[in-house]
């Protein structure tokens, strides 16, 4: 442990920094849950620092890291990096600040005060959405030597693109919900800040964008994590090239769960209510990534089953 830590504090030091930095603030938030009484749009009022603190100390750590294994250093990438901390502050320092006063973050025009935070994180996140894929350019540009691991960082930079991307619903005239000074809304079909899930607070009632947005986000942490299992207790069955080719399937499964879940949400259904033609959906990604999945293995140990295709 002491040893992957202090290998860390040599991985790129503004993301390693603001990762502290948050760390520190969740610890904050997390008080503030406990200690501060105020509610704001039906949850505590500290509990959006929170999630966004803690979000953000798995997304700076994990982007640190995924730097730290290109096998050059690239200036391009360090920058971008930066440029991503810099944001994140933007968009932290807004939603504290907004805390402080009372009021909320997001989709809040209520006053010119209000509504200019409001542009300014959506312009921070457009340039944290260009700085993130200036990197996923560079590392695949990069020549990683495991083909796996290259795979599982590619898909996972590649799929957190698409996490924000989904969320770009939220702010549509689709999502206005007829409140003067309110343009948008996490919430579809039912009015934000309504019965939740416990601590993640996504709709019970009505479909939540949040939910496609938080899996596609993850997936930055969820594919490398699966290729260090792979290679941990599959190492030995499975070649290199295998396991890339699972990965792969994989990549394209969490892609695909990440747009259904969209989908539903966009459909005014609730995660734990979906109906029949949700679940149909649902089973048919089940269905194609196992089979997927077996014609990967089988392959593997049938090689000649590769060169009948």
């Amino acid at each position: 442990m002491t040893t992957v830590m202090r290998r860390a504090a040599h991985w790129h030091r503004p993301l390693m920094l603001f990762v502290s930095a948050m760390a520190v603030l969740a610890v904050v938030s997390a008080v503030g849950v406990f200690a501060d009484s105020r509610v704001l749009t039906g949850a505590p009022i500290w509990l959006k620092p929170l999630k966004f603190s803690v979000s953000f100390v798995l997304y700076g750590t994990t982007l640190a890291w995924m730097l730290s294994l290109l096998p050059r250093r690239s200036r391009i990438a360090e920058w971008a990096g930066t440029v991503i901390v810099a944001m994140g502050v933007v968009e932290m320092v807004v939603i504290v600040g907004q805390v402080l006063r009372g009021t909320t973050s997001h989709f809040n025009g209520t006053t010119p005060l209000n509504g200019a935070l409001f542009e300014l994180m959506g312009a921070a996140i457009m340039v944290l959405f260009t700085a993130h894929l200036v990197i996923g350019i560079v590392v695949l540009r990069q020549p990683i030597a495991d083909r796996a691991a290259k795979y599982a960082v590619g898909l996972g930079l590649g799929l957190t693109l698409l996490g924000m991307a989904v969320a770009i619903p939220m702010v549509l005239p689709t999502q206005e919900p007829g409140i003067e000074g309110i343009s948008g809304a996490h919430s579809v079909g039912v009015p934000d800040g309504g019965p939740g899930l416990p601590l993640v607070g996504w709709s019970t009632t009505g479909g939540d964008l949040r939910i496609g947005h938080f899996v596609g986000m993850h997936a930055l942490q969820a594919l490398p994590i699966l290729a260090i299992l792979l290679s941990r207790f599959l190492g030995r069955r499975l070649d290199e090239r295998t396991q890339a080719r699972l990965l792969l399937v994989a990549g394209g499964a969490y892609g695909a769960l990440t747009l259904l879940l969209t989908w539903q949400a966009l459909r005014g259904q609730p995660l734990l209510r979906p109906d029949a033609l949700t679940l149909t959906a649902a089973a048919a990604l089940v269905v194609a990534t196992v089979a997927a999945a077996g014609v990967v293995v089988a392959r593997r140990r049938h090689p000649q089953l590769a060169l009948a295709a």
